[in-house]
């Protein structure tokens, strides 16, 4: 194995995982905001952007990132998006579908609508 194949494939891994990071900061990243008055700022684009990715059925633009370092270090790719592959398979072992993905992205919506309505809500009574 030659030293430029190691490197796209920790990349392809780093890729990975800074898709994961990404995934659970959209989808519970509301709760940091709790602890650091900043962090909608960053989260509520990042969770728009999930819950558009999952309610469109498109894909993440790190998906085919991840896919090109795969194939640059002679791994094999994969199809269809990145919950489908990674997150599915531990959640339900039968697959993404439409629904399914709906659901997702209607989950990630209501959790952070959620966290953020109780925020408003102890800032507004705090301030009064």
């Amino acid at each position: 194995m030659t030293a430029v194949i190691v490197v796209w494939g920790a990349l392809a891994g780093i890729a990975v995982a800074l898709h994961f990071a990404f995934v659970a900061f959209a989808a519970a990243g509301g709760l940091l905001a709790l602890r650091w008055r900043w962090i909608p700022w960053l989260h509520v684009p990042a969770a728009g952007w999930a819950a558009y990715i999952e309610l469109s059925g498109g894909i993440c633009p790190l998906t085919p990132l991840e896919n090109d370092l795969r194939a640059r270090a002679g791994l094999d790719d994969y199809s269809g998006d990145f919950i489908a592959r990674y997150l599915f398979p531990l959640l339900y072992p039968a697959g993404l579908t439409s629904t399914a993905q709906t659901a997702l992205g209607l989950t990630v919506i209501i959790l952070n609508i959620s966290v953020y309505a109780w925020l408003v809500r102890r800032r507004t009574r705090a301030t009064a």
